[in-house]
């Protein structure tokens, strides 16, 4: 007689499915911290200038971007090669930067409408020109406050040799 014997109808078991909702959660959770929240997609070239005296803004809510420069390789057939002015998600004409500024003022509380700033993330090779028309529609728009956004490093390196 042998030692051991073969069960002849033997079934796989069932696979155990009590931890499955916690392996689930456990990985909603772990990408709900890692995940970054993007803000805006550039649709033009925006290399920031240098500054060495550079400070970060308090609080990101109060503030309103908007971006100059030459459309990326991908937008030129659509938006040319001069600068252009990018409102959120969209490439804009200047006429839409006091309506642009003013929906982003009423949409914020009460008390930060005072305290609403305006960065402007201008291309370091951007001409004068358009950013001077920018401003003009922000004094229009009574959104006076505003702050041009850079990188840190030597501001001697934007001059161009």
């Amino acid at each position: 007689m042998s030692k051991f014997n073969k069960k002849k109808n033997a079934e796989v078991p069932a696979v155990n499915t009590a931890s499955l909702p916690d392996i689930v959660f456990m990985l909603l959770f772990f990408f709900m911290v890692a995940t970054v929240m993007r803000d805006d997609e550039l649709q033009i070239e925006n290399q920031l200038p240098k500054a060495n005296q550079v400070e970060k803004l308090a609080e990101k809510k109060k503030v309103v971007t908007i971006y100059i420069g030459k459309p990326s390789p991908n937008f030129t057939k659509q938006y040319g090669v001069t600068e252009v002015i990018q409102l959120g998600d969209k490439i804009s004409p200047l006429s839409d930067v006091q309506t642009y500024v003013n929906t982003k003022r009423n949409a914020m509380d009460e008390d930060d409408k005072d305290e609403m700033m305006v960065s402007l993330k201008v291309d370091q090779n951007s001409q004068v020109g358009i950013l001077t028309d920018v401003k003009q529609e922000l004094r229009d728009a009574l959104a006076l406050k505003i702050s041009y956004t850079s990188i840190e490093g030597d501001p001697l390196r934007n001059l161009k040799n």
